[in-house]
């Protein structure tokens, strides 16, 4: 039996359905149904469950992106900070193993050799390098309160993407916004992606952090010109000149673009597709629906 935490997210509604695909008994549960911030409640749940392993989808992201953090700050420490910790405590004193489902944007750029970020690599876009979005900063912290923990996967997903039109979907968001920002990215088939976190445990490979991204990176207009190849939209697509004028005239805390290094999961035998044919299949396949443009 796995018991997943945050199943009616996004990210914990793909769990979902990988589990269900699988045929892999499961129960999930919301913070709504249950208050798995509280140690004592979250010990509880695990006594009456009896899970063999756990999966922790839950977190802050906020609505409709990571600007809403500066507002909701206590919300997004609580989820991507102390919630981690909480969930740790738990499984520990139940011995339970489990799965935390982090995020790559704890990291800006690429290594100075050029190459994506490992997860050896220490974040540099944290608190601790005072450059970062509260959102990261407040993920950097989860993974510091996971750093020596047992019987734990901590799974990096990068800008989640799939066939299915959503406002958490990076090819939507693409879509939706009248201007874009060029940069370089690794990104995460949100399919693929759950499926390489439940392989970890299926396939019983070595606890720790892993990144979960398809092999390689992609700029922006990369993908734009993808989307105009298969999905032909009746759009212009505009770019701001630079960095500086996205923060001037866009957002109101910076952004996270980085390239991370799945050697380590690909190590392990846990297969992923590329970037390019994660996002080729994504597009020929495409469930649109009806999205308003927004700045």
């Amino acid at each position: 039996m796995i018991l997943l935490l945050g199943g009616s997210g996004y990210v914990g509604t793909a769990f979902q359905h990988e589990l269900q695909r699988r045929q892999l008994p499961f129960t999930s549960v919301s913070r709504e149904q249950v208050n798995y911030c509280d140690e004592a409640t979250l010990v509880k749940l695990l006594d009456d469950v009896r899970p063999t392993f756990l999966i922790n989808a839950a977190g802050y992201t906020g609505k409709p992106n990571v600007d809403a953090c500066e507002k909701d700050k206590a919300n997004c420490l609580l989820g991507n900070a102390v919630l981690p910790g909480v969930v740790r405590q738990a499984c520990e004193q139940m011995n339970i193993p489990w799965g935390h489902v982090s995020s790559g944007c704890i990291y800006t750029g690429s290594r100075a050799d050029g190459n994506g970020f490992t997860e050896t690599d220490p974040p540099n876009f944290s608190f601790r390098t005072n450059n970062c979005s509260f959102y990261s900063g407040t993920k950097a912290i989860g993974e510091e309160c996971l750093s020596d923990a047992e019987s734990t996967f901590v799974w990096r997903l990068r800008i989640p993407f799939d066939n299915i039109d959503s406002p958490r979907n990076y090819i939507s968001k693409l879509l939706r916004y009248r201007r874009l920002l060029e940069a370089t990215n690794s990104i995460s088939h949100l399919q693929e992606f759950v499926s390489a976190c439940i392989q970890c445990w299926d396939n019983r490979i070595p606890f720790g952090t892993y990144n979960i991204t398809n092999t390689g990176f992609v700029t922006t207009r990369q993908v734009v010109e993808m989307i105009q190849h298969h999905l032909k939209p009746n759009q212009e697509f505009d770019f701001f000149t630079d960095e500086d004028e996205f923060m001037q005239l866009a957002a109101k805390t910076p952004r996270s673009n980085c390239v991370l290094d799945n050697s380590k999961l690909l190590q392990a035998g846990v297969k992923i597709s590329t970037v390019s044919e994660a996002l080729e299949r994504s597009l020929q396949t495409w469930h649109s629906k009806s999205l308003a443009t927004s700045h």
